[in-house]
């Protein structure tokens, strides 16, 4: 499968917010149901909106994104059904590119995402108790050496 990687159109918003609940599905399955609600109405009306790079299929059929505020990416999601595939991976690069010394923060409790980041390098720097939002779920906060 070719993968390009483009800046989001709005009218693909739906496929991307289809694209971010599965991936939460899959992986953060230590949220409660209310509080993946609330996100997931917060994503609902940021995305579609927001300047976000998304990895293409030779189709442009979106299977993933990430979010590039200076330095920090505030997000980064990929279609659970090709996860695996390196395309997360080629949007962390993308970034790099933009970004050299990229920082992130990540769900601890997200094992799956923490690993992949230790294993493109990046190191983590701190730790929150809580979430963007307040919320008891612990982030690490990650920078790219």
């Amino acid at each position: 499968m070719m993968i390009n990687i483009r800046r989001s159109r709005h009218e693909e918003g739906e496929k991307l917010i289809a694209i971010w609940r599965r991936s939460v599905d899959a992986t953060h399955d230590f949220l409660s149901n209310a509080y993946r609600a609330e996100l997931e109405e917060l994503v609902s009306d940021f995305l579609p909106e927001a300047p976000l790079w998304v990895a293409v299929t030779d189709q442009d059929e979106p299977v993933g994104f990430m979010l590039l505020t200076g330095e920090h990416m505030d997000a980064l999601f990929v279609d659970p059904d090709v996860r695996g595939q390196g395309i997360g991976k080629m949007l962390v690069e993308h970034a790099l590119t933009l970004a050299p010394g990229l920082t992130t923060n990540v769900n601890e409790q997200n094992t799956q995402a923490l690993g992949f980041y230790k294993k493109m390098g990046f190191k983590v720097t701190g730790r929150s108790e809580v979430d963007d939002l307040g919320k008891p779920y612990p982030l690490l906060n990650l920078i790219y050496p």
